[in-house]
C-alpha cells in the first residue's frame, strides 16, 4: 500500500494548478538545503577542533559526550517550530477496503523523510569515526551511532506527538515549549542543573557499556508507538450520528468571548486556529519576542528619541495586527467558500476580526507596560500607539484583506514558506508603517511633538467610536470582491 499512497501523492502533485510554482520553490528549498547541509558536514568533519578551542581544559571526548543532549534539547525546540506534520488525504480511503494501519504506518513512515533527522548524523557521525573510532573501537562508535539513531527517532516522534496534541489544544504547544525553554534558562541562567554533566553520565557510561545504546533505541520505539496509536485513534475527523448532535456546545471555549455571541463565537473559532497551527502560530509567537523589542532601543542613547518610542510603541502592540494582518482571510482560505454560503452574517465576521485584534493588541500592551521603568511618558507613548493600532491599523489591514486573493495552506509548515505572499503585502506594510508619521512629524520636527501624540490618538479614538460605520463600509467593499477572492483561494 505504501507504493499505491506514494503514487496517488506524485498523480495529486502533478495535476495541481501549480505544479511550475511548486516545482520552482522546491527546487529553490533544495539548494537552499544542501547549503546548509555542506556547512553542517564541515563543521562535522571539523568538530574535534571547534570542541578543543570551546573547552581547552576538558578531554575531547567528555566534551563531545556533553554537549549531545544539549543539541537534542534545541534540536526539539526548532521542530515544534518548522517541522511539517505528514499529511495525507485520508478521507477518500476510508470508505474503501484499505487497512486502517496501512494509513496510519504510511503516514508515520513518511514523517521520518524529514531534513532534521539527517542534521545529527552529518555532524556527529564523522566525529564519531574519527575520535571515538580511532580510541575507543568499532563497537563503542557503532553505539555511539545507534544511540544517535534512537534520540533522533525519539525527538521526531516527540516532536510531531505535541505538535498533533497541539491542533487540539493550543496550549500543549507552549506549556511544551515553555518546559524546553526554563530547561535551558534552569542550566544556562541560573545553574540549578548542568545538562552537560547529565549528558555526560549517559555517553560517558556507553564508552564502557556499549549496550546501553539499546535504551535510545527503546525510547524511539516508544514514542513511534504512541504515536501510531493516537493517529489510529483519531484517524477520522469528526464522530458522526445523533451522539455528536445531542452533545453540542458553544464553538467558543472561552468565557471573556461568550457576552459577545455569535461574534465571540467566530473570533474564538479564530483564536483556536491561530494556536493550532503553525503558520498562524508563528505570528503570535513572533509577536511575544517583539515585546523585547524596546530594549534594543530604549538603552541606547542613540535610539531612545521619542520619534524611535512612536515606532516601537506600534510596532510592540500592533505586531500582530500587522503580522497575522496581512494574509487576512487566507488563514480561511480552505473553508471561505463554505463562509460564503452560511448563515454567518459577514457583519458579525468583521466584527470578530475587530475583537480578535483589540483583544490581542489589549495583551500586548499590557505586557509593554514594565516600559514604564524608562519613564511614564514612554508608557503614554506605547498607550497612544495602542489606540492607533486597534482604531485605523485594524481597519486599513481589514480594507487590504478585501483585495488579498493568495490562499494559505493551513497544514503546512511556517518556514521557508512564501504562500500567500504577494505584492498586496508589501504595499499594505507601507501605510501600516509611515501614515502614523506623516501625522506625528511635522508637529514634532517643529517642537511640538505633544501635539502630534494628541492627534495620534483623537484620530485613533474617532475611527473606534466610529467603527460601525467603517464596518458597513468594508462590507459592502467585501460583496464587490467577494467572487473573485473566492476563486484566489481555490487555485491550489
Amino acid at each position: 500500500m505504501t507504493s499505491t499512497f506514494i503514487r496517488h501523492e506524485l498523480k495529486a502533485f502533478w495535476r495541481s494548478k501549480n505544479t511550475g510554482k511548486s516545482i520552482a520553490i522546491r527546487i529553490v528549498m533544495g539548494l537552499l538545503i544542501l547549503y546548509l547541509l555542506i556547512n553542517v558536514l564541515v563543521l562535522g568533519f571539523f568538530l574535534d577542533t571547534v570542541l578543543e578551542k570551546i573547552f581547552p581544559k576538558e578531554d575531547i571526548v567528555v566534551s563531545f559526550c556533553g554537549i549531545i543532549l544539549i543539541y537534542y534539547l534545541s534540536d526539539l525546540f526548532m521542530r515544534l517550530q518548522l517541522q511539517e506534520l505528514p499529511t495525507l488525504r485520508v478521507q477518500p480511503y476510508l470508505q474503501l477496503p484499505v487497512k486502517r494501519n496501512s494509513l496510519v504506518g504510511y503516514l508515520a513512515f513518511t514523517s521520518l523523510l524529514s531534513v532534521f533527522n539527517l542534521w545529527p548524523f552529518i555532524l556527529f557521525v564523522p566525529f564519531v569515526l574519527k575520535i571515538v573510532a580511532t580510541d575507543s573501537g568499532a563497537i563503542t562508535a557503532l553505539a555511539f551511532i545507534i544511540s544517535i539513531a534512537g534520540l533522533t527517532v525519539f525527538n521526531n516522534y516527540l516532536a510531531l506527538y505535541i505538535k498533533r496534541k497541539a491542533n487540539l489544544n493550543g496550549w500543549v504547544f507552549l506549556i511544551a515549549a515553555a518546559v524546553i525553554i526554563l530547561i535551558g534558562l534552569s542550566d544556562f541562567l541560573w545553574h540549578l542543573i548542568s545538562i552537560r554533566k547529565i549528558s555526560y553520565l549517559f555517553f560517558g557510561h556507553l564508552i564502557n557499556h556499549p549496550v546501553l545504546a539499546l535504551l535510545p533505541v527503546l525510547l524511539g520505539v516508544l514514542m513511534y508507538y504512541l504515536n501510531f496509536l493516537y493517529l489510529k485513534q483519531n484517524l477520522y475527523l469528526e464522530e458522526l450520528g445523533s451522539r455528536g448532535a445531542s452533545s453540542y456546545k458553544s464553538s467558543t471555549e472561552y468565557p471573556l468571548l461568550d457576552r459577545f455571541g455569535p461574534v465571540g463565537d467566530l473570533a474564538g473559532n479564530e483564536i483556536k486556529l491561530i494556536l493550532r497551527n503553525k503558520r498562524s502560530r508563528s505570528a503570535l509567537i513572533m509577536g511575544l519576542f517583539i515585546m523585547f523589542y524596546g530594549l534594543i532601543f530604549y538603552n541606547n542613547p542613540q535610539l531612545g528619541s521619542e520619534g524611535y518610542k512612536v515606532f516601537v510603541g506600534m510596532f510592540m502592540t500592533g505586531i500582530f495586527i500587522i503580522n497575522y494582518g496581512q494574509f487576512m482571510f487566507s488563514w480561511q482560505a480552505s473553508h471561505f467558500d463554505g463562509l460564503l454560503v452560511s448563515k454567518i452574517s459577514f457583519t458579525d465576521f468583521l466584527k470578530a476580526k475587530y475583537l480578535l485584534f483589540t483583544i490581542i493588541s489589549t495583551g500586548f500592551f499590557l505586557l509593554t507596560t514594565p516600559y514604564v521603568y524608562f519613564g511614564w511618558r514612554t508608557l503614554m507613548i506605547h498607550f497612544v500607539m495602542y489606540l492607533w493600532n486597534i482604531g485605523i491599523n485594524t481597519t486599513m489591514v481589514l480594507f487590504f484583506a478585501n483585495r488579498n486573493y493568495k490562499r494559505i495552506d493551513l497544514s503546512r509548515g511556517a518556514a521557508f514558506n512564501w504562500e500567500g505572499v504577494g505584492g498586496n503585502q508589501w504595499i499594505l506594510s507601507l501605510p501600516l508603517l509611515i501614515t502614523p508619521f506623516v501625522i506625528y512629524g511635522p508637529f514634532a520636527l517643529f517642537g511640538h511633538a505633544d501635539i502630534g501624540l494628541a492627534l495620534l490618538a483623537v484620530t485613533g479614538l474617532v475611527f473606534i467610536f466610529t467603527r460601525s460605520f467603517w464596518i458597513k463600509q468594508l462590507e459592502a467593499d467585501f460583496y464587490t470582491k467577494r467572487y473573485k477572492i473566492a476563486e484566489g483561494f481555490r487555485n491550489k
